[in-house]
């Protein structure tokens, strides 16, 4: 469907190396962006770029560096979709056993790099009169669950920005959204579902499964495109029920 077109544009995905980044990477060069693509790790990066060829901007680094993301904003000229994928969950911990040192580096990355990224792109999308950013959150930055304090508070306020962003930004043509995964099969929740909490967590899914990194992609993908151009503001959750408990 044409809506769903984004021949001519050109999104660029933080944490694009693995699991659900490298996904919706996929998904945004099949529908027909160019690409750039950011993670720490250069040899996933250009892994992927094989894949979607020869234009792909590979920009290896970390989004908590406010200078390296105005960098990477600049290498890649006119930006027409942001995808803020990049994240870390480092610890499994209760609350009262979280280190400073632990707390502030999800923080950093989580939040204030997806500040960093939409504050880069979104003055290059308002000069150019438009464009949309796709902030990932999560289900937690929404509902509660134990152990995952730093991660839960980065991610609801990732949800914060975004409203505000998208509130700010309406009237000049720049879309700002969520996009709410729940628990998909990636390298980051590999560890976390191959533990007693695995079985925890798929029996609270009302699918009694956890996703597929590729079951992200087409929520990714409308966001992206004018297939959502009267949304803004809003959180797309892709759950398997879990929110609707």
């Amino acid at each position: 469907m044409s809506e769903f077109d984004l021949t001519g544009k050109t999104a660029w995905v933080t944490g694009a190396g693995k699991g659900l980044g490298r996904a919706m990477a996929l998904a945004l060069a099949r529908a027909g962006a160019r690409l750039a693509v950011t993670s720490r790790t250069a040899a996933d990066l250009r892994s992927l770029a094989q894949e979607t060829g020869p234009d792909t901007v590979v920009l290896p680094g970390s989004v908590d560096d406010a200078a390296f993301v105005e960098d990477c904003a600049d290498r890649i000229g006119r930006i027409d979709v942001l995808v803020n994928c990049a994240g870390i969950s480092p610890s499994f911990t209760r609350s009262e056993s979280v280190t400073d040192d632990d707390w502030r580096r999800v923080l950093e990355v989580n939040l204030d790099g997806t500040f960093f990224c939409c504050r880069a792109v979104g003055r290059r999308m308002l000069e150019q009169g438009g464009g949309s950013i796709v902030n990932v959150s999560s289900v937690h930055g929404t509902t509660g669950f134990q152990r995952i304090a730093a991660y839960a508070a980065s991610k609801g306020g990732v949800e914060a920005l975004t409203r505000v962003l998208a509130v700010e930004w309406a009237d000049r043509g720049v879309r700002v959204n969520a996009l709410a995964p729940g628990y998909f099969a990636t390298d980051l929740s590999d560890g976390l579902l191959r533990s007693r909490w695995g079985e925890v967590i798929t029996s609270a899914v009302p699918q009694a499964r956890v996703g597929e990194a590729t079951e992200l992609a087409g929520a990714a993908v409308f966001l992206a495109s004018d297939a959502s151009s009267y949304v803004t503001g809003s959180t797309l959750y892709v759950d398997g029920g879990w929110t609707a408990r």
